[in-house]
């Protein structure tokens, strides 16, 4: 049986992913914050009959990550496919708000290092050392697509953490050619489960199932915006996972 990590994992397309993979025969490990979210998006998938596990962590507290990966390896197996996609909370954007371009400070910007490219390298780097000895594996991570492909100047201080992190799995994915370990970039253009057919849950679990069997492509760009997204202030998405 393989085995995907989905960190971040919410309700919407975290649940998405897992019941996508999971009926192509994986188990799902789920990590977040919540525990109680994380029981509600389990209980979801094992009422369709899917093994899904929680294991809750903060992806800032980099021994807890490295705990529930752990844990996740012991209760499932190696972890097949990771997928990384933070979300903030709520309290996050209190204590680090958005950023405009113009306003950028040291300050406006670490707390969003540590959540998206830090967080993202930690969980990385505990299952790629497996992936490579096993020579097989996949690595997914994703982003609003301000990380680059779109320009969304009024949440600069995010889009400087998501563009680093966005940059770095565009050049694991190319240093990975050969190893048998793929790696790719999922850029989220779109108010998850609000918008048209590209925007919903399911049919972005679709592309992400597509990645990792298909295994060529360096990003996907997923674009359903409104029109006017940016001249109307709209926040980043992120990803609501």
């Amino acid at each position: 049986m393989s085995t995907i990590a989905i960190v971040g994992a919410g309700p919407q397309l975290g649940q998405a992913i897992g019941r996508r993979f999971a009926a192509e025969g994986f188990d799902v490990a789920l990590i977040a914050r919540n525990r109680t979210t994380l029981e509600g998006v389990a209980d979801s998938l094992s009422g369709a009959g899917v093994r899904a596990e929680v294991f809750p962590a903060d992806v800032t507290d980099r021994p807890a990550l490295h705990a529930a990966l752990t844990a996740a390896e012991e209760r499932l197996g190696p972890i097949d496919v990771l997928e990384y996609s933070p979300a903030p909370a709520p309290a996050d954007l209190r204590r680090a708000p958005l950023v405009e371009a113009t306003k950028v400070t040291v300050d406006s910007v670490l707390d969003q290092l540590d959540l998206y490219l830090l967080g993202g390298v930690a969980a990385v780097q505990h299952v790629l050392p497996g992936m490579l000895e096993r020579g097989t594996g996949t690595v997914l991570v994703t982003s609003g697509a301000g990380s680059g492909p779109i320009i969304a100047p009024h949440v600069a201080n995010v889009q400087i953490a998501t563009g680093g992190m966005r940059n770095w799995i565009l050049n694991l994915h190319a240093a990975l050619a050969g190893t048998g370990v793929y790696a790719a970039h999922v850029a989220i253009a779109a108010f998850i489960g609000q918008g048209g057919h590209d925007s919903q849950p399911q049919t972005l679990a679709d592309g992400y199932w597509r990645l990792h069997t298909e295994r060529t492509e360096a990003e996907l760009l997923v674009q359903d915006l409104p029109a006017d997204y940016l001249e109307q202030g709209l926040a980043d998405k992120f990803v609501e996972s």
